[in-house]
């Protein structure tokens, strides 16, 4: 399964909530789509629209604010409903234990995580000194190769001291 987005808290008194959106699938919050709660509960979308600077969405069946508070957490897609990707994209969990190394081949540590970010999405790395988080821009991480689970970084200096 792969995150869609983040329900936070209820808007009104109907049902709605707000939702972060994660997927950059224009349609994956259209009406009529299936969405699998972090509880194991499939959702459906009854509607969704913008609401200022936020996303509001109203689920099928739910029609209170109790019910709304009682979606808040993540919401996934299966893994084969999500849309082909372009040259130079990657899933995270693909990239999740890939080897981190720098050009001479030493080895930093392992991707621990991929943290999404407005501006830019960050690599937590596992390495011997403990956690370390790598912008992922194309100045640092200059290759990744996933049949050879690796993650190729030239990190400006001091990045791992």
């Amino acid at each position: 399964m792969l995150l869609a987005g983040e329900v936070g808290k209820p808007h009104g008194t109907a049902g709605d909530v707000y939702v972060v959106r994660i997927s950059d699938d224009p349609h994956r919050f259209d009406p009529g789509a299936v969405l699998t709660h972090g509880d194991g509960r499939e959702l459906v979308v009854e509607s969704a629209r913008v609401h200022r600077d936020r996303f509001l969405v109203r689920f099928e069946g739910v029609a209170t604010r109790e019910e709304a508070e009682a979606l808040r957490g993540p919401l996934y897609v299966p893994a084969d409903a999500v849309r082909e990707l372009g040259e130079s994209e990657y899933w995270e969990h693909d990239i999740i234990g890939c080897s981190v190394d720098l050009p001479d081949g030493t080895e930093l540590g392992t991707v621990a995580d991929v943290i999404i970010r407005p501006a830019q999405d960050l690599l937590e790395v596992d390495t011997p000194a403990g956690s370390r988080l790598i912008p992922f821009v194309e100045a640092i991480v200059k290759e990744v190769d996933l049949d050879g689970r690796r993650v190729l970084v030239d990190p400006p200096e001091g990045l791992f001291d």
